[in-house]
């Protein structure tokens, strides 16, 4: 008889060990009242900007030019004037100078126009015989006599014009009325907004306004000042070298001066190309002088004439030409500076002026901290 085998004991296979599954961790986010009005109020700004700046712009340049005046117009008023009959005096002077101006400028400038039109045939002669040395046929010289500006500016293209004209001048005078309106009604202007402000800043608010009025106004000044300069310069070196016209695309320079970055080399042209017309020699000199201008503009006067007033890295004027360029064309280049340094003042104020809660939640009074009487709930496991 065999013994019988036990019955062999089916070991159960190991199961995978089961890793506990973390449990999400839930943030509840919550905003208070006051909160949710300040992003409500962000995206009214933002949908301000996007459908209002030509405004926006408008009202931007009148308180630049207001902030620049304001100076003169309170030293008229020191001196015995209302302060309506300061404003207008101050007005009359300046739209009798820009006028004189353009009376200066227009004339030369049309002239030069028509005498490089008359000229057009010959400087196309003179380019194809260079360009016969390289056995290129570009027969300029029957193309420059065939050319008028009626065929250049016409149709639609002198429709645009127009319309482009018509709305910068529109634009010019709203901004000479807003600025006109903020100098007469300054003192009550100031008097409305400080109802805005908490009991016991003023002294900070009145402080900060001053910065601003010192960066805007003085950058506006500087640029005076360094327009009158290249103006003489360059009149100066067109009447030494014997040139037409020198007073008046003096002036030219000046109000090319105006563009930053580029303005001083974009006075070169004109000047230069005037004297091409007269010899090779004397548009060489006249490149020199003016080249050797700008870099003392760039390195010398610009950093003395504003000092401390901009305050502002290159990198940074850079940036904000190239965004004013891009957004609003030639009137952004011209605010881009002046607007970029107000900005700049606020942000100091804003950094200098701002509180921290150390070792907190959220401070009190904090306007992103949710209601005292919700409570956040975090569950994590």
């Amino acid at each position: 008889m065999q013994p019988t085998e036990a019955p062999a004991i089916e070991k159960e296979a190991p199961q995978p060990a089961v890793r506990a599954s973390r449990v999400p961790r839930i943030v509840n986010v919550q905003l208070s009242g006051p909160a949710l009005a300040i992003i409500a109020l962000g995206f009214v700004a933002v949908w301000a900007i996007f459908n209002l700046w030509e405004v926006i712009v408008v009202i931007a340049a009148a308180f630049i030019f207001m902030a620049a005046a304001l100076p003169y117009v309170d030293w008229l008023v020191r001196r015995g004037l209302n302060r309506t009959a300061a404003v207008l005096v101050l007005l009359f002077g300046i739209l009798v100078v820009l006028g004189g101006l353009a009376v200066l400028v227009v004339p030369a400038v049309v002239e030069e126009g028509r005498r490089v039109h008359d000229q057009l045939p010959d400087y196309g002669r003179r380019l194809d015989e260079t360009l016969a040395d390289y056995d290129i046929d570009a027969n300029l010289e029957q193309r420059g006599r065939e050319f008028e500006l009626e065929d250049v500016v016409s149709g639609r293209l002198a429709v645009d014009f127009g319309q482009r004209a018509f709305i910068l001048v529109l634009s010019l005078l709203t901004v000479i009325a807003v600025t006109s309106y903020l100098l007469v009604d300054a003192p009550r202007v100031s008097e409305f907004l400080y109802q805005f402000v908490e009991p016991g800043r003023e002294p900070k608010v009145q402080a900060f306004l001053s910065d601003l009025r010192t960066v805007v106004g003085g950058y506006v000044r500087g640029q005076a000042i360094t327009s009158v300069v290249i103006a003489a310069y360059t009149a100066g070196v067109m009447f030494a070298t014997g040139l037409p016209n020198a007073l008046a695309f003096g002036v030219l320079a000046a109000f090319a001066d105006l563009l930053p970055l580029i303005g001083a080399t974009l006075a070169i042209a004109p000047a230069v190309l005037i004297a091409l017309d007269e010899s090779v020699e004397k548009a060489a000199i006249v490149l020199v002088a003016l080249i050797a201008y700008q870099q003392f503009e760039d390195r010398f006067l610009t950093p003395r004439v504003y000092g401390s007033t901009l305050n502002l890295p290159p990198i940074i004027v850079l940036v904000a030409v190239l965004v004013g360029a891009k957004l609003f064309g030639v009137t952004g280049v011209l605010l881009a500076l002046p607007a970029t340094a107000a900005s700049r003042v606020v942000l100091d104020y804003y950094l200098k002026n701002r509180r921290w809660s150390v070792n907190a939640g959220a401070a009190e009074g904090d306007a992103f901290a949710p209601d005292q009487d919700q409570t956040s709930e975090e569950v994590s496991r």
